[in-house]
């Protein structure tokens, strides 16, 4: 069964899980909301979501060198508590995270950081590629959109695939280990140097 971006939004609108989330639950209850809210709760996803508005103080600042001093990551791993930002889980978070930006080169933490004329130039692109195969003019934004989620996981850290387990995304991972340690937990920015660049 194809699972449509309109169920994914109205799961994702009553859950205020992740659209990744909320894309898998359907698919494993068969297109049933209810079904794939009772696996988002199962799961720790909902918990987590509704923690997102609170205020993130502590964490670290974690390092990460690579390939000989040739590649270095800094990244700003947050938390609510300075007695989480202490947990091995936490620090194992920040640790996977900065290794995972020094692996994937992501250029912004999450899509809405990217500069709105950047989206726009990309559905623009998508859709002449799309137009210049022959495809209906009614079938165009659909297809800028589910090109424009690719371009999301090429570029923004919480979209991408986990260098670890690419069956998760980085924000599934935060999330996940938000959900074991009961706080919200946040990647506010990083910074990425590469010898030579």
């Amino acid at each position: 069964m194809e699972i449509t971006a309109a169920q994914v939004q109205a799961l994702r609108k009553a859950t205020g899980a992740g659209m990744m989330d909320c894309k898998r639950a359907l698919s494993e209850a068969g297109g049933d909301p209810e079904k794939a809210t009772e696996i988002l709760r199962k799961k720790g996803a909902m918990k987590a979501a509704k923690r997102q508005d609170r205020e993130t103080r502590e964490g670290l600042i974690h390092s990460y060198i690579h390939m000989g001093g040739k590649i270095g990551v800094l990244v700003e791993a947050n938390c609510e508590t300075d007695f989480v930002a202490r947990t091995d889980e936490f620090r194992q978070l920040a640790k996977d995270v900065a290794m995972h930006i020094a692996a994937s080169s992501p250029e912004v933490v999450h899509r809405e950081q990217l500069p709105e004329e950047v989206v726009e130039k990309e559905k623009e692109i998508y859709r002449e590629q799309a137009r210049s195969t022959g495809k209906p003019e009614k079938v165009l934004d659909r297809i800028a959109e589910g090109l424009l989620e690719k371009y999301y996981q090429e570029v923004c850290l919480v979209d991408q695939p986990f260098v670890k387990n690419p069956d998760v995304t980085v924000g599934q991972l935060i999330r996940e280990t938000a959900a074991k340690l009961g706080e919200n937990l946040q990647i506010n920015r990083f910074a990425r140097f590469q010898l030579g660049q």
